[in-house]
């Protein structure tokens, strides 16, 4: 048996539940809990053209400042900026930036490319906005929102019109070939399984995964050519059905000359720093995201 995270140690029962139809009906119904908004932060929901989003900034902010473009998880089937209410006022306040969480739409109604269109519409909207510094907008995203975060930075550098300054990729979805692998030992993998990962890819694709041909920017680790791409930050647990993908999707990146900073979390699995976050390993895993915009968005 793998060996879990010592702060982790109560992963190992996780039941191995798996999205599937009735799993993602049932869970969009269920209701999402937000902290109490600080008194020193502003929320608003926004609607832009072609896409809504939920701000975040702090209310001492004056002038023009960097922002964080963030993508939420949830496979492309489910999923909100209020679930990572908590990770996105912590951004703004520690950072003194403004947080802009995309309310993309889901598959399988909405399959790909629907989100990336979203999510480069609300980029454009965002570099529009005054008090934004559209030279110092960062992207970021968990899980499907990592994979969502790496395909807008494919977008943007090829319509030109916004270049983030930097792309934050948390234990992100890049390769819908990892569901025809039979290698990988899934014995310590939790939260997110090989069969929710081919129900999510298939629904989002609209077809099956693995295929030849994925529509534009679906499937990030496809691209043959990432020359030229935002400097990158890619953090991924050791048990995390996704740790393969994204450290080869770090060398290529490199490989490509473009600077790449990854962090692993050994005997950590999908999602652990939601569930456990009060735990010392998820604490140290978001300071290091805290640190790498910081120095991507000040120096």
């Amino acid at each position: 048996m793998p060996t879990f995270h010592h702060d982790l140690r109560l992963g190992r029962f996780i039941p191995p539940l798996s999205f599937g139809p009735r799993t993602v009906a049932l869970a969009r119904r269920l209701p999402v809990r937000t902290p109490p908004a600080p008194d020193d932060v502003e929320i608003s929901d926004v609607t832009a053209p072609g896409v809504s989003l939920r701000l975040h900034r702090p209310r001492s902010l004056r002038g023009t400042a960097p922002a964080l473009l963030w993508s939420h998880g949830g496979g492309y089937l489910v999923g909100s900026p209020e679930q990572d209410e908590a990770g996105s006022v912590a951004f703004a306040c520690e950072l003194g930036i403004t947080v802009a969480a995309i309310r993309y739409r889901l598959a399988p109604e909405h399959p790909a490319p629907a989100a990336v269109e979203d999510a480069h519409a609300a980029l454009r909207w965002l570099a529009d906005q005054p008090g934004v510094d559209p030279e110092r907008i960062a992207i970021g995203g968990a899980s499907a929102g990592g994979g969502l975060t790496a395909a807008l930075a494919q977008c943007a550098h090829d319509r030109a019109a916004v270049r983030p300054a930097f792309q934050l990729l948390v234990y992100p979805m890049l390769d819908d070939r990892t569901v025809l692998r039979t290698d990988v030992d899934t014995r310590g993998v939790r939260v997110w399984t090989p069969r929710s990962n081919r129900y999510g890819w298939t629904s989002y694709l609209g077809r099956e995964p693995g295929s030849a041909d994925v529509p534009p920017y679906a499937a990030p680790a496809r691209r043959s050519d990432l020359a030229g791409l935002p400097p990158a930050w890619i953090g991924v647990g050791t048990l995390d059905l996704f740790h393969d993908e994204d450290l080869a999707y770090a060398d290529r990146l490199e490989a490509a000359g473009v600077p790449c900073e990854r962090h692993v979390v050994p005997g950590a699995f999908h999602g652990f720093d939601a569930l456990f976050a009060d735990r010392p390993v998820a604490r140290a895993f978001r300071a290091e995201q805290v640190r790498v915009l910081r120095a991507a968005l000040f120096t």
